[in-house]
């Protein structure tokens, strides 16, 4: 079972923090001191082994005498294990946080204050959506790490084969995922495992709902408007009549229904095409066989153009009890360097700085990217929205719409646990 925040139970990422004493200045420990060793927290899989080599064997030789080590963490349960351990005595030094999560800490106090870095850390060429995301009061604390906009990955014999082009709008688009399941039993003519809230957004900004609006000072759950409703109820008619994902099922790992020829179309991160076609003789082998059959486009919108889509992606802080606080901010530093930002673009992550966007390529993908990113969105900037997420309301709604439930009474339900969250 998903673990619940210990918002769940009453006490919220801020007040666990405030209670154990952490706060945005450093625990003042002895930075000098060879011999130390920099716990790196890496989410997923996401970054390459060529830039965590790039980045152990740089740090060790800018710093004799201390080490480095990466520690890969899970995205299941990352608040939780976040709250906890950045509060307590054997805090890791940096850490990743998806952007959506980046509020709820740096709001605590969580992170060690950047704002004198943000210059040397690449300043303005920093991609302003996620220094927003990983700004508070004024105050710079989560550096961009890297973005990605969500594509759609489609095969090309499938397509020919039904007599179909690539969509310009999103009407046309879920037409053809029905066609596609139709001609094909068994195959997801659109890919939809119930839990992926993230490719549910865009059905509902584009009939244009949200998840959420700002009311004055606060935010206030907004599923059940009739302009979301229309967006879910497509979602609905997508999730039962042209996936075959489970219902249950989450986002993780969709290069192997993919590959296993159980998906005609897939919306995920641009960097999923890397996953697809990974060698057979890597440690998550992929179907590179399947290259030249592999299309790609932006998701269209309501009226044509690219939808809105969720802008994935993470920051990277170090963490406000880190023991070496300065060295902690040099590894930071070479994690935003060119020559590392480079490694992440040239695996299909957009890099934390707007002036290496073309490291990504130029090809259709590259293009998809541009034209995706241009229109992306990010989910609310409440402080409590990690909350949100951790509690798992959207991803047991979205699997409740699937099943086929009255999507109006879901949404209103849905709304009420949101505002309990976020007015708590």
């Amino acid at each position: 079972m998903r673990k619940k925040i210990l918002a769940a139970v009453g006490i919220g990422i801020a007040a666990a923090l405030a209670l154990s004493g952490c706060s945005g200045s450093s625990s003042g420990s002895d930075d000098g001191a060879e011999g130390a060793d920099i716990r790196v927290w890496l989410v997923g899989t996401d970054t390459p082994d060529e830039a965590r080599d790039y980045l152990k064997t740089t740090f060790e030789a800018e710093n004799p005498g201390s080490t480095l080590t990466i520690e890969e963490q899970a995205w299941t349960g990352l608040v939780d294990k976040l709250t906890t351990n950045l509060s307590g005595s054997d805090s890791p030094d940096v850490v990743e946080v998806g952007n959506t999560q980046a509020a709820a800490f740096t709001s605590a106090g969580a992170f060690l204050d950047l704002s004198d870095k943000y210059e040397e850390l690449g300043g303005d060429d920093l991609l302003p959506g996620f220094v927003e995301a990983g700004s508070y009061d004024g105050s710079f604390y989560a550096a961009p790490y890297y973005s990605g906009a969500r594509l759609v990955f489609y095969k090309k014999d499938l397509y020919a084969a039904a007599g179909l082009s690539v969509p310009t709008t999103l009407e046309e688009y879920v037409a053809n995922g029905k066609a596609l399941a139709a001609a094909n039993p068994g195959v997801s003519g659109i890919y939809f495992p119930g839990q992926d809230w993230y490719n549910a957004l865009p059905y509902i900004w584009e009939a244009g709902g949200d998840i959420a609006v700002k009311d004055g000072d606060s935010w206030k759950a907004s599923l059940s408007s009739p302009e979301s409703i229309a967006g879910l109820e497509m979602i609905q008619d997508v999730m039962t009549t042209a996936s075959s994902a489970p219902k249950d099922g989450n986002e993780t790992s969709p290069e192997v229904p993919f590959c296993a020829g159980e998906v005609a179309q897939l919306s995920a991160p641009s960097w999923v095409r890397w996953s697809i076609l990974a060698p057979l003789d890597a440690e998550a082998p992929g179907c590179p066989d399947q290259e030249s059959n592999l299309g790609v486009f932006a998701l269209p919108g309501a009226d044509g153009g690219a939808a809105k889509v969720f802008a994935g992606g993470s920051n990277i802080a170090v963490a406000a009890k880190s023991a070496h606080p300065e060295l902690a901010t040099a590894a930071l530093e070479i994690m935003l360097s060119d020559e590392y930002q480079t490694i992440l673009g040239k695996t299909g992550l957009v890099p934390a700085k707007v002036s290496l966007a073309d490291t990504v390529g130029t090809d259709e993908v590259a293009q998809a990217i541009a034209s995706a990113a241009a229109n992306a969105k990010l989910t609310p900037a409440s402080p409590k929205w990690a909350d949100v997420e951790a509690a798992g309301v959207l991803q047991d709604f979205f699997v409740k719409i699937g099943q086929g439930g009255d999507v109006t009474e879901l949404a209103t339900e849905a709304d009420k646990k949101i505002d309990d969250i976020l007015a708590g």
